[in-house]
C-alpha cells in the first residue's frame, strides 16, 4: 500500500467514524412525559431557560429557585406540569425539604434528571484582597451546596437509573482569578469525575457542562464591581498603597471589555448542551458550550504553564508596587 493508498484509507475511516459518532449522538429518549427533572437556580439564566424548554418537551420539571419572585414568574409562563420549590443551596434544612418534595412528585418512579446549575461569582478579586469568609461563602453554594443537594436525591436518581448534570466551567479547567470561583469549579469537576465512576454501574450517567462567557448574573459587570468597589473599600491602608489608589480606575475599563468581547448573550447554547445530556441515549462526558469555550479557554488549559500565565499577564493591570 503506497502512501497515498493510505491517507485514503484513513479519511474513509475518519468519515465513517463521524458518521458512526453524528448517528450514535443522536439516538433520543422516549417517553419523556413519565420522566422528572430537578433543577436549581432556575430564577434566571441558564435554569430559568432549561426549565422552559424541558417543560416545552412535555418533561415533568421541578424547578428550584432562589426567591420566591423566582418561583411566580416561573410559575406564570409555564405549563400545569412544571412544579416550583424554593431552595437555598447553603441551608440543609432548604435542601432536605426540598428533597422530600421531589420524592413526593416522583413517588415510585424515581428521579430521572438533577441539573445542579445554581452557583456565584461573588466576591472575586485578588487573593490578598478576600478573607477566608470570602472564600467560604462562594463554596458554600458553588460546591457545597452542589454536593449536599446531589446526595439529598441520590437514591431517587439511583432507582430511575437517571442523569445527573453538573454545571462547572470552562474555569473548572484554568484558573485566571482571584477567589474562590475557579477553586469551586475545579472542585465541581473533580466531584463530577469521581461521582461519574461510583455510579456506573448502578446505570446512572454523570455528565459535565463547561460553559465560556455567557451574559448571565454570574458575569453581569455591575454586580462584579459593586463586589470588587466593596472590597478595596475594606483593605487595610498597606494593601491598597501596594496597589496604588487608581488601581480599580485601570482595571474596571479593561475588565469591562473584555466581557463586552466573551459574553456571548446565546443562552440556548448552553440550554442545548444541557438538553442533550438529558435526552440523548449515548450522553458525553462534557460538554463545552460556547466558541470561545471550545476554541481558546480549554486549549490554553492544555498548554505549558509558561504559556498560560503569559497570556493572563500580558493585559494585566500591574500594581504600583509590582517589583516585575
Amino acid at each position: 500500500m503506497n502512501r497515498l493508498e493510505m491517507f485514503q484509507y484513513l479519511i474513509i475511516c475518519a468519515l465513517l467514524y463521524a458518521l458512526y459518532y453524528w448517528y450514535r449522538d443522536g439516538k433520543i429518549i422516549t417517553n419523556v412525559s413519565d420522566k422528572y427533572v430537578y433543577i436549581t437556580g432556575c430564577d434566571s439564566g441558564f435554569g430559568n431557560l432549561l426549565a422552559k424548554h424541558l417543560d416545552q418537551q412535555g418533561f415533568n420539571v421541578l424547578a428550584a429557585c432562589f426567591t420566591e419572585k423566582g418561583t411566580e414568574e416561573l410559575k406564570n409562563c409555564t405549563s400545569s406540569r412544571l412544579k416550583t420549590l424554593q431552595l437555598d443551596v447553603v441551608n440543609s434544612e432548604s435542601i432536605n425539604k426540598a428533597a422530600e418534595f421531589v420524592k413526593s412528585e416522583v413517588k415510585g418512579k424515581g428521579l430521572w434528571g438533577l441539573v445542579n446549575n445554581a452557583g456565584i461569582s461573588v466576591p472575586s478579586g485578588p487573593s490578598d484582597w478576600l478573607t477566608i469568609s470570602d472564600h467560604k461563602a462562594m463554596l458554600n453554594v458553588n460546591l457545597i451546596g452542589l454536593i449536599e443537594v446531589t446526595l439529598s436525591v441520590l437514591p431517587l436518581i439511583k432507582r430511575a437509573q437517571g442523569r445527573i448534570v453538573n454545571v462547572a466551567s470552562v474555569f473548572g479547567r484554568i484558573s485566571c482569578v482571584g477567589g474562590s470561583y475557579c477553586i469551586s469549579k475545579f472542585g465541581v469537576e473533580a466531584f463530577n469525575d469521581g461521582l461519574r465512576r461510583d455510579l456506573s454501574n448502578f446505570g446512572v450517567k454523570v455528565l459535565c457542562i463547561e460553559p465560556g462567557f455567557f451574559k448571565t448574573n454570574v458575569t453581569n459587570f455591575d454586580i462584579i464591581t459593586g463586589s470588587l468597589k466593596k472590597l478595596w473599600l475594606r483593605l487595610p491602608q498597606d494593601v491598597k498603597d501596594d496597589y496604588g489608589a487608581d488601581y480599580l480606575e485601570r482595571t474596571l475599563p479593561k475588565f469591562q471589555e473584555r466581557v463586552e468581547q466573551l459574553a456571548d448573550p446565546d443562552l440556548m447554547k448552553v440550554v442545548w448542551c444541557m438538553n442533550h445530556a438529558l435526552t440523548a441515549v449515548h450522553p458525553r462526558t462534557r460538554y463545552s458550550a460556547g466558541r470561545d469555550s471550545k476554541l481558546f479557554w480549554i486549549p490554553l488549559s492544555y498548554l505549558p504553564t509558561v504559556i498560560s500565565d503569559f497570556v493572563f499577564n500580558s493585559d494585566k493591570v500591574k500594581p504600583a508596587k509590582s517589583v516585575c
